[in-house]
């Protein structure tokens, strides 16, 4: 790779390559946030002034605080929390280099021989070990395809380096979803309006009622079903978040506007499942059939590890949610305690943060989202230190006690409480069937807590 120099720059070409980062670590992830300073003079001061380090007893109480989620934090902490943030981001930029480069090329290599290598094996998969292996080995590649390469690359975690292969803006992955729908629905939309329900639909997906504020309707009793079947199909669901099907049910859905949307979502699954289900299947001849049961084994292996550590990373206990109305005047400092409060991590070993593209670090992915994610290990450490001296949760966990506490939310949430059920009752929405059915399952259960 040649180096990069700027247009004033006369010295002579370096023997070996140098790595510039295009990213301006003076530059707010949140530009369209405010940070509410005083004065023009108070914001440089603050910007320039390293060694501020507060220290806020989370006791106390702040009238009118910004977020109800917090409580003890004012405008001018939330302020200069978000500074001591973008001090983290700036350090890790200006530190951009060889060991990222060096990253993510391995990894894309062990990718790429994880493909082959399991592809070669289903072919061979009339031998049972064969089977398992090549099963396991496309798996992985498919998980690493899209968890720490593709989700990482299209948030421009490499446009640094100049390389094609890398461009976020221009990438395409191994999944259903296409690159463009994504990089709206995902780095656009949920990354801007983290857990906000009503602006976030990364909130349920449009499936599932995964909050409170989210208001009960009968069609969320099969949240659980939902759920499973989001599961298993994940890329699909995925594919499908920007056309907003959600909509169908109240009558709104206008699919001469999503045309062109399905055609390209019909146009990248074709592709797909062609790849997947005719082209390598017709490969092994009379073998067609194991060879197409492998490869649907490996998509529904990685729908499920992406779905369980997206929703882990999203929506286990002790995650807030936000309203509309609280955060509609919020500034970049907002902006960043948002997605602290909003996300949870993961805790595991190297492989484990590897297999899950970093995201077992989600905190740190929403703080810093445009920041190679192999770096968000280190990162934690000075996030968590920030963390602690403002008085902020810190969430995570492992796997599985936050998997438990996703499925008891998602089964929770189907069922309403008594109040929501006497709201839908009362509401002008709904069939009078649906309100009798209702009204049914309220009377038997407060028969049945009488009764114990």
């Amino acid at each position: 790779m040649n180096p990069v120099t700027t247009p004033n720059e006369t010295t002579e070409t370096p023997a070996e390559a140098t790595f510039v980062p295009a990213l301006d670590p003076s530059t707010p992830l949140s530009p369209s946030a405010p940070d509410r300073e005083a004065s023009a003079a108070a914001r440089r001061a603050a910007r320039t002034d390293a060694g501020e380090r507060r220290r806020i007893d989370p006791s106390r109480r702040v009238a009118d605080a910004p977020l109800s989620a917090v409580p003890h934090l004012s405008q001018d902490d939330l302020d200069a929390f978000g500074r001591e943030m973008e001090r983290i981001r700036a350090k890790h930029v200006a530190d951009l280099g060889e060991r990222d480069a060096t990253y993510i090329r391995k990894v894309i290599k062990a990718q790429r021989r994880l493909e082959i290598g399991g592809r070669i094996a289903l072919e061979l998969g009339f031998i049972p070990p064969f089977w398992l292996a090549g099963v396991a080995a496309l798996s992985a590649s498919k998980i690493l395809d899209n968890m720490e390469i593709g989700h990482n690359v299209m948030h421009g975690q490499y446009d640094w380096m100049q390389d094609e292969e890398l461009n976020g803006r221009t990438f395409e992955w191994d999944t259903a979803c296409p690159a463009d729908q994504w990089r709206h629905s995902h780095n656009y939309m949920h990354h801007t309006h983290t857990n906000i329900v009503g602006k976030d639909r990364d909130v349920g997906y449009g499936i599932l009622r995964m909050s409170d504020d989210q208001p009960w309707e009968p069609y969320f009793l099969g949240n659980p079903v939902y759920a499973s079947l989001l599961a298993l199909l994940f890329e699909y669901g995925v594919a499908l978040h920007d056309l907003e099907v959600e909509d169908a049910r109240y009558g709104r859905w206008d699919w001469k506007a999503r045309l062109p949307m399905m055609q390209a979502i019909w146009h990248k699954v074709r592709r797909q499942a062609g790849k997947d289900y005719l082209l390598f299947p017709a490969l092994a001849g009379p073998f067609f059939p194991v060879v197409l049961a492998g490869n649907a084994t490996a998509n529904v292996v990685r729908n499920l590890w992406t779905f369980s550590i997206i929703f882990c990373g999203h929506f286990p206990d002790g995650v807030e949610e936000f309203t509309v109305e609280e955060t509609a005047e919020e500034t970049r400092g907002g902006w960043y305690v948002r997605q602290l409060l909003g996300s949870s991590n993961l805790t595991g070993g190297k492989l484990f943060h590897v297999m899950s593209g970093n995201l077992s670090f989600q905190i740190e992915h929403h703080l810093f989202p445009d920041i190679p994610a192999h770096r968000y290990a280190e990162i934690s450490d000075e996030v968590r230190e920030v963390c602690e001296r403002y008085g902020l949760q810190y969430n995570g966990g492992p796997l599985p006690y936050q998997l438990f506490t996703v499925a008891r939310k998602i089964v929770r949430l189907a069922w309403p409480t008594g109040a929501e059920a006497d709201a839908f009752v009362a509401s002008e929405t709904g069939g009078r069937l649906a309100k009798t059915v209702v009204r049914t399952l309220r009377g038997a259960t407060r028969a049945v807590r009488a009764a114990v």
